[in-house]
This record gives structure tokens, sequence and C-alpha cells, in this order.
């Protein structure tokens, strides 16, 4: 079995292609820092004894991204899961006040770049005529808030895409799955305010946010369902947290 996780140098992604790579599956792991991929590939064939391909490319270049997929070798052709988890927000202003080059980059890899790796694979696995693909939304996706909307408006695109996707691949036998979380205590808010780490810090003061193993074992169980079963929508919370505005901090 071979996974594909987009994303996969840091948090939820990097957790789950551990995950995937702990229960026997070679991984293909995609991103676009090359150091770190190549430690991490390197970690995970020493861990557990299997195959890794790390594929160092920009999800925003539609042509680096064909040329990844359309050269992939042979025996790690047959991808069974893609994990389209190559995502970011930036900045938290109001429409007015935004800054366009916030919403290039939150365009480009939260849907374009979906678009691009998801098109491309899904020929593959249409070829295999099996695969299962699972998008990484957010409850940005399920509600907006204020000073979200460009990244809510690209994750309400992921999660009308899911939708779609759900659709178009079902004659051709390929499950289609969408896990949209809430806080999860990554590099998001870093990258999301430009570095500027207390700040990021203040967002999961006084709760207990998701861990990038939370959601990573959630896509776990959406992929090794039976073959007749597709989990389609699962929204994934801290107990601390109700909604996109609402959450419950201790003094």
């Amino acid at each position: 079995m071979i996974a594909l996780v987009t994303g996969a140098t840091s948090g939820i992604g990097k957790s789950t292609a551990e995950i995937f790579a702990g229960n026997g599956y070679d991984v293909i792991i995609t991103g676009r820092r090359e150091e770190r991929l190549s430690e991490f590939k390197k970690n995970l064939e020493s861990k557990y004894k299997i195959k890794v391909l790390a594929l160092c490319f920009d999800i925003r270049q539609v042509a680096e991204v064909e040329k990844a997929i359309n050269s992939l070798p042979a025996d790690f052709k047959k991808i069974d899961v893609l994990v389209n988890n190559a995502g970011l927000a930036a900045g938290l202003s109001s429409i007015q006040d935004g800054n366009i080059d916030h919403w290039e980059r939150m365009i480009d890899t939260n849907i374009k770049g979906l678009l691009y790796i998801t098109k491309s694979v899904s020929k593959v696995m249409i070829e295999n005529k099996k695969g299962h693909i699972i998008n990484v939304g957010s409850i940005a996706g399920k509600e907006a808030y204020a000073n979200g909307n460009v990244y809510c408006g690209t994750k309400h695109a992921v999660d009308a895409l899911s939708k779609s996707m759900r659709i178009d691949l079902l004659q051709h036998g390929i499950k289609v799955s969408a896990v949209n979380p809430g806080m999860v205590e990554t590099e998001f808010s870093v990258v999301r305010f430009d570095g500027d780490e207390s700040r990021a810090k203040k967002v999961y003061e006084g709760l207990q946010p998701l861990s990038p193993d939370d959601v990573a074992e959630t896509i776990y169980w959406m992929a090794s369902r039976p073959a007749h079963v597709n989990i389609n929508d699962v929204i994934i919370m801290p107990s601390a947290q109700a909604n996109s505005t609402t959450v419950k901090r201790h003094a």
C-alpha cells in the first residue's frame, strides 16, 4: 500500500505520513523544504523499514506538480491514498485591509495546489481502478469568522470540492473524504502571523488544542475502513472549542 501526503515536513502532514508508515504503508512525502524532507525520509525508513519517496516541489506550480507525479518510479505509481494536507493561513485582516500577497498565497496553495495534485493523482488512481483521496479542510470551511474572509473562503472551497470529487470519482471506485479540524497546535499560527511566535502562542493559551497526531489518527481511521465504507466528512474539535469563535480557556 502507498500513501502520498502533501505538506509533510511539519504538523498534520508529518504526523499523517508517520502513522501510515507505522502501519506498513510505503509513503510519498512532498514539501518545499528539501532538508526537512530528506531528514524525515531517513527517519521513516530507519524506524519503520518501509520505502519512502521524497518529492520536493512547490504545489502552487502546476508544471512542478505534473512533473513530479508523471515521473514517479514504477514501484510508487500505485497510490492507494492521497492526503491533501498542504495548506496555510496568511494574515488576519478585514476584507478592506487585506494583504493581496496573503490572499494569493492562500488561494494558490489551499485551492489551486489541491486541484493540481488531485488532478494528476486521480488519473493514476483511475488507471489503477482504486484509491482514496482525503482532503484536510478546516472548521473555517464550515463557518466564517471576523477577519478570516479569504482563508474561510479557501476552506469553503475545499469543502465544496470534496463533495464534487466524491460525485465525479464515484463511478471509478475512488473514495473521497474530508477532515475538518478546529484548533491544532502546529506552525499554522506562526505562518499566519508572519513568524510572530509570541502572537501565535496566545492563540492556544489557556486550553488544550488538538495535536497533529489527533488529526492524523482520524485520517488513518478514515483510510482504514472496509472497502464498502466511505467516511464522507468529519469535523474534529478540541473539547474546549465549540466552534470557530467559542472556546473555554482556564485561568
